[in-house]
Parts: structure tokens; sequence; C-alpha cells
């Protein structure tokens, strides 16, 4: 291997030991990207790492964030929290602030939520809002495409009052009917799209907050905003590990919804389904997203039965395993076939496929069908 580039390359992906051999020069800034890269994946450093010092951390994520890509970046920041426990030193306002946000550091931070100093929280808030604003720019539009779609048909109504009249769906109808002398349209069939105030359905994410699951109450809030701002759907958001909160009224600020997070704990999917059992008041127009591994610490038979009662009274159920970019999840395959003996469809959903699961599951489609032709 004679080329210069590739030469530096692996120069830089073996590291200095592992390439005494190769006669490669490093200039400064690719000096600067090989320190950056030592200190985090040179086993011969791990006992030291970046340090306990303060200024050293918030130069390696400042010299990280210079010399790599995004994405490069949010693996470094997560292999740094895992390998070298950064967790005591995001609590400080300085070291968080050169961080860039990522699902991964929030949901760090969550679980960090009730240790977090004064001085540190309000840095916190503004990592957390800068990814909150980055996904509702990536998953807000195909989000609101998606339901608007699913839901159009039940919009329009033939008996529209007239400030519910749609004049351009009204006017294509009835070009046939177009009067020459008088150069205007007999609007025979009216096209309306109904009432706005009400909701035509209703939609209940009910979210497992135990550690494991930290992505998922991410993408789960951000989705969950989304879809409160759409008046044809009713949306309730519902956190649960061994206890059960309703964060419905926190939906409008996804930043607020995720502070009021706690992350950890056990988990009872027979308490929280219940809960949202009891709020269900026309079952056969209600979505119940269940977002969970299915480790049930609670009541096994409890959970099954609540989740039957609520298939036969004619609620689209559908669970889960995870909403995250991480591959294919661990989950309780016990309990995951049981739920499909019930005939809910049990998968593992990327936030880019979830706008399209919502169309399909507000159209009333067959859900197993739907993830199988999606590859899911």
């Amino acid at each position: 291997m004679n080329d210069p580039e590739q030469l530096r390359r692996w120069r830089l992906v073996l590291g200095a030991q592992a390439c005494e051999a190769m006669t490669v020069s490093l200039g400064q800034e690719d000096a600067r990207m090989d320190d950056a890269l030592e200190a985090l994946y040179d086993q011969s450093e791990m006992k030291g790492g970046l340090g306990g010092s303060k200024p050293n951390v918030s130069r390696w994520l400042g010299d990280i964030r210079r010399y790599f890509p995004t994405e490069v970046v949010q693996v470094m920041q997560k292999d740094a929290i895992d390998r070298l426990n950064l967790k005591q030193l995001l609590l400080e306002p300085e070291v968080l602030s050169q961080a860039e946000p990522d699902v991964h550091l929030v949901s760090t931070l969550l679980s960090l939520n009730r240790v977090i100093p004064e001085k540190t929280r309000e840095t916190a808030r503004m990592v957390v809002r800068r990814l909150v604003e980055q996904l509702m720019r990536k998953l807000e539009q195909p989000t609101r495409q998606a339901v608007r779609g699913a839901l159009s048909k039940s919009l329009r109504n033939r008996r529209p009052r007239f400030n519910e009249i749609d004049w351009p769906r009204t006017i294509r109808a009835n070009l046939r009917n177009y009067l020459h002398e008088h150069r205007t349209i007999i609007p025979e069939t009216l096209i309306g799209y109904g009432s706005r105030r009400s909701s035509l359905r209703d939609l209940i994410l009910c979210i497992d907050q135990s550690g494991s699951m930290a992505p998922s109450v991410v993408y789960s809030s951000i989705f969950g905003a989304v879809m409160a701002s759409l008046p044809a759907l009713s949306t309730r958001f519902v956190l649960f590990d061994t206890a059960v909160v309703d964060l419905t009224e926190a939906l409008s600020d996804p930043v607020d919804l995720l502070f009021g997070a706690q992350l950890g704990g056990g988990t009872d999917i027979h308490k929280a389904l219940t809960y949202c059992e009891s709020r269900i008041t026309r079952p056969k127009d209600t979505i119940l997203v269940l977002v969970s591994d299915l480790c049930e610490g609670g009541s096994v038979a409890g959970m099954m039965q609540t989740a039957a009662r609520l298939k036969e009274a004619g609620v689209t159920v559908v669970s889960l395993l995870a909403l995250s970019d991480e591959g294919r999840p661990s989950f309780d395959a016990t309990n995951a076939k049981a739920f499909g003996a019930l005939d809910i469809p049990v998968f593992a959903c990327t936030p880019d496929r979830f706008p399209d699961l919502m169309a399909a599951a507000l159209s009333k489609r067959d859900l197993t069908l739907w993830a199988n032709g999606s590859g899911i």
C-alpha cells in the first residue's frame, strides 16, 4: 500500500501502537484528530482516558465536533459515556454546552434528571431543546401529511355548512354543471371538510419509561406533540414504570414532556393498560400504541386479560417493542407471542416509518400485513 492517503487513513484508524512500523507523518490537524481518537479508543489509555478534568473533556468534545461529522460525533459521545463513565461530568454546564445533541445524550440526561444540579439544569434544557427542534424539523411534516391523508375521507362530508365547504374540490366535482351563458358553475354537489373542532379518532400513546426504553421515550414525545396539534386527533400521552403518569397536558412542549419523564425503575404494563382502558370512551375509534419491550414486572395474566378486553371492545391495539433507530431490540418473546395470539401486531419501528404506521392504523388497515409489506 503506497497511496499516502490510504496510509494516512489506516494510521488514524489503527492508532500509533498498531502502526509503529508504518512510516506515516501526521500533520498538526491529523495529530489532534489522532489524539481525540486515542483518548477514547486506545486500550492502554482506558484507565485514564479523558481524565476527570473538566477542561480536558470540554476540549475533547470541541475537538471531535471540529474534526468529525455530526453522525460520528454522536457515536463517539455515546462511546465516551459508556466506556469512560462521563455521566457525572455531563452534570457540569461547561462540559454539557460543548456536547452535540443526539438521542443517546438526551436519554442519558433524562436518566440523570433527578440529580442534575440547579446550575446545570438550564444548560440541560438547552441541549434537549436543540435535539427536539432537530427532530421536529425532520419528523413533523411527514407525520402531519400521513395522518391528514389517512383521515381525509373522514374529514370530508357531502352536507357541509357554508364555512366548511372545500371550494376547490367542490368546483372540480361540478365542472359538468358549467353554464356558459351565466359563466358560472351550479354546485349540485357540495364537498366539505367537516367539523374541525371535534376529533375523528382518539389516540393513546402508552410508553414504557424503564431505562432500556429511553430512546423510545424521546421519539414518542416528539410524535405525541405533533399529533396533539392535529384537531382531527385527540391524543393522550401516558408514561409508566411501576407507576402511571398522564402527561397529556404537557404535550404542547416536548421539552417539558421529556423532563417530566423519570427513566429507570420497574415495569407494570398491566397497571398502564388498565389506566388507558379507563380513559377510553369510544373504543372503535381509538388507537392504543403500547411502546414497551413487554418485560412485565407486574401481573402477566392481568396484562393479557386487559389487552384481550381492549381488543374485544374494538380498540386498535399496536405493540411496538421499540421506537428507535436501533436494530432488533431485546424483548420478552413469550409475552410478544401471547400478544400475537390476541391478533395484536408486535414489532419494532424506526422513527421514519412511524408516520406510515399511524396512517395505516387510522385507516384501519391490517397492521401485520403493513409491517410485513414494509420489511419490518
